[in-house]
């Protein structure tokens, strides 16, 4: 059995676990989201003012989904927003 045997002890490590993926994804050019989500195949005109100029922007400075989308498919982990 792995360390994080309760709810609590997973709990208390969960930023620390968050970070290796966050870090991990933008390693990869966050390819866990890219398998179904392309911005050269998104319709700008779909999205609201604000998603378009940061997903211009984005294909500009290089950053990728996980730079913005944290807590899309997970909730974020306690202490997330102390990150600075």
């Amino acid at each position: 059995m792995g360390t994080l045997d309760t709810r609590e002890k997973f709990e208390a490590k969960r930023l620390e676990l968050a970070k290796h993926v966050w870090a991990s994804m933008k390693a990869n050019d966050s390819r866990e989201c890219r398998n179904c989500h392309n911005l050269d195949s998104m319709d700008p005109e779909m999205q609201s003012r604000p998603a378009r100029k940061k997903h211009a922007k984005s294909k500009e400075t290089g950053e990728t989904c996980i730079d913005c989308h944290q807590g899309i498919a997970h909730k974020l982990p306690e202490g997330w927003g102390d990150q600075g």
